[in-house]
């Protein structure tokens, strides 16, 4: 781009295992945007990806690293970096539409997809396992037989090291270098300073909250907008006053609240005597 002030955005999932009963295959996927993003947020498109050149450059800065960790030697190090076949290999798929949520967060549940599915395990008689697995590409094998300490092994090959993220977000898509697209043509000075209550209660601020339950709802099979009486909950007001917290906390663990039922039909408040002279 002859540019040095733009960046890309790019999330990353590290992966260690491959799809053969969990066997140690590290790799990478990455969902990168086709294009850059300039400061005040504009896009500007790549014509095309050279997946062959990335491939060079990634494997130089790994092998490169590894030299300043003291794991490979300066002349291994070139021998590795001379070889004609490389060892590294970089598959760029189709792209993919930014507004096919459906599509990218079919590719997102994909790159970060577990060392195994639960379903494909299943436990013998004897106390052994079998994995069911794709087609092994040298043996033809589906079916995967596993003593209970190979298969802890296996498991725990595959654990991060406390602190270790998987997931990494660089680049326009960081948190701390998260851009916003330019305003469209036409919008004037006026529509940048709008209040921060005008954005909150935007169409996109509004699909934002909703992802939450969307994705509560997927994966744990519960909606958790909807009461336990099957109605819709939502939001009447934010209490932040902590007395009041600690109140109604109080009154929710009281005797008299678990014993009665809040729905129920019950007389007026009683109200206090008093004696007219």
């Amino acid at each position: 781009m002859d540019r040095d002030d733009v960046r890309p955005g790019c999330v990353v999932s590290l992966q260690s295992h491959g799809a053969y009963g969990a066997n140690w295959n590290p790799h990478a996927h990455a969902i990168v945007s086709d294009g850059v993003f300039s400061p005040d947020g504009e896009f500007l498109p790549l014509p095309a990806l050279d997946s062959g050149a990335v491939m060079q450059v990634f494997r130089r800065l790994i092998v490169e690293r590894l030299h300043q960790a003291e794991r490979l030697s300066e002349s291994f190090m070139h021998n590795l970096l001379s070889w004609v076949h490389p060892g590294f290999s970089v598959f760029a798929g189709p792209p993919s539409d930014g507004a096919a949520l459906a599509s990218l967060e079919s590719q997102d549940r994909y790159i970060t997809r577990p060392t195994l599915a639960i379903d494909a395990l299943q436990k013998l008689q004897d106390g052994n396992l079998v994995l069911e697995t794709p087609p092994d590409p040298r043996t033809g094998a589906t079916r995967l037989l596993l003593d209970p300490l190979e298969w802890i092994h296996r498991i725990t090959t595959h654990i991060p090291d406390p602190g270790r993220h998987c997931q990494r977000f660089y680049g326009a898509y960081s948190n701390r270098g998260r851009v916003v697209r330019a305003r469209v043509e036409g919008d004037s000075a006026d529509a940048a300073a709008d209040s921060q209550e005008d954005r909150d209660n935007s169409d996109i601020s509004r699909e934002a909250r909703s992802t939450w339950a969307r994705l509560v709802r997927k994966i744990f099979e519960a909606d958790p907008l909807v009461c336990s009486c099957g109605t819709r909950m939502r939001i009447v007001s934010f209490i932040t006053d902590p007395r009041v917290v600690d109140r109604i906390l109080r009154h929710r663990e009281s005797a008299r609240c678990r014993a009665g039922d809040p729905f129920g039909p019950r007389a007026p408040p009683s109200a206090p005597s008093c004696t007219l002279q």
